[in-house]
């Protein structure tokens, strides 16, 4: 097979075009990472004496460098369960990752259930506010657990200035309360969680963790932290990629043992060199081009379309 087997441009259908089978990181259902990621010297202590001590685990770095995948892996390894997410944004807030309620569509209902009981269809049916309640990613980790949950929150330094402040404090005490359900005096409501159907009891209107989660934070370095905050946190840095580093990394990704010399050791080393220098380049882009130039079919390659296809994949990230 070559490679304009596929698409050539020349607008004639066919219909026996058969694509090759995908990178292993693009086969759907997703298949877990946690068994094919190389933490970087350090991570291990760093990821254990969060656990140990119970607070945020803190990773900065670059881009597809492996900061989230590192949860991943430690609650595969611990057993505790899916991992919740909280991707940042500047318009984030901490309100939202510990629950949202649906005022509107509540009001909407109630209406709709007048308008029935008027016209006589059926009597209007209980006014439910556990229907329109819904929990956050960080609101569903603080909830009671025989053992901690996993939550990572995303890129943290993109969110708005008070928005660390905030944090800090809810994590410190372990608890939040859910205001409409202490203003309607509901005592015991069961309130969807995130990612899930299933429901939780909330008594109260107060929801207390019982297990501190095992929470990690990334940070591409984009925004600097207040102190407070990053002295609650173990923090750590992802180093540079060395030559070895990337080298087992392919290995475990792609099943590819890249050789001493030749395109694809040319490759690592020009990507360790451009890190190096402070170009931002991630890991799955190698990952990509070394799948691209080393999988079936590729041999017949002119070196001018193995050229433009490197130029495409390897383009620094702080660009367009």
């Amino acid at each position: 097979m070559t490679w304009d087997a596929y698409y050539r441009g020349d607008g004639v259908v066919r219909q026996d075009v058969r694509l090759p089978a995908p990178p292993p990181w693009r086969t759907f259902p997703r298949e877990p990472v946690a068994g094919v990621f190389q933490p970087p010297e350090g991570l291990v202590s760093a990821v254990n004496a969060a656990l140990v001590l119970r607070r945020p685990l803190l990773i900065t770095g670059g881009p597809g460098m492996g900061k989230s995948t590192v949860i991943e892996q430690v609650a595969a390894e611990l057993s505790l369960g899916p991992v919740l997410l909280w991707h940042i944004t500047s318009r984030s807030t901490l309100k939202d990752a510990l629950y949202s309620y649906d005022a509107l569509g509540r009001i909407h209902a109630h209406r709709l259930q007048q308008e029935k009981a008027r016209s006589g269809e059926r009597a209007a049916a209980e006014d439910d506010i556990a229907s329109f309640l819904h929990l956050g990613p960080l609101g569903t980790a603080l909830l009671p657990s025989p053992r901690p949950r996993a939550l990572l929150i995303d890129e943290i330094d993109k969110a708005d200035l008070d928005l660390p402040g905030d944090l800090l404090d809810t994590l410190e005490r372990g608890e939040y309360h859910i205001d409409e359900l202490l203003r309607e005096g509901q005592d015991s409501v069961h309130v969807r969680m995130w990612g899930t159907r299933d429901k939780h009891l909330v008594e109260g209107g107060r929801v207390r963790c019982t297990e501190f989660p095992f929470i990690v934070m990334t940070s591409n370095g984009e925004q600097e932290l207040p102190p407070p905050f990053l002295r609650r946190c173990v923090r750590f840095t992802m180093p540079k990629p060395t030559a070895a580093l990337v080298r087992e990394v392919v290995r475990r990704h792609l099943g590819l043992d890249v050789p001493e010399s030749g395109t694809l050791a040319e490759l690592v080393d020009d990507f360790v060199r451009r890190v190096a220098a402070g170009e931002i380049v991630a890991i799955d882009q190698l990952l990509g081009t070394l799948h691209l130039l080393d999988g079936p079919g590729r041999d017949g390659l002119a070196e001018t379309e193995r050229n433009r296809l490197v130029t495409l994949l390897m383009k620094d990230l702080s660009g367009a």
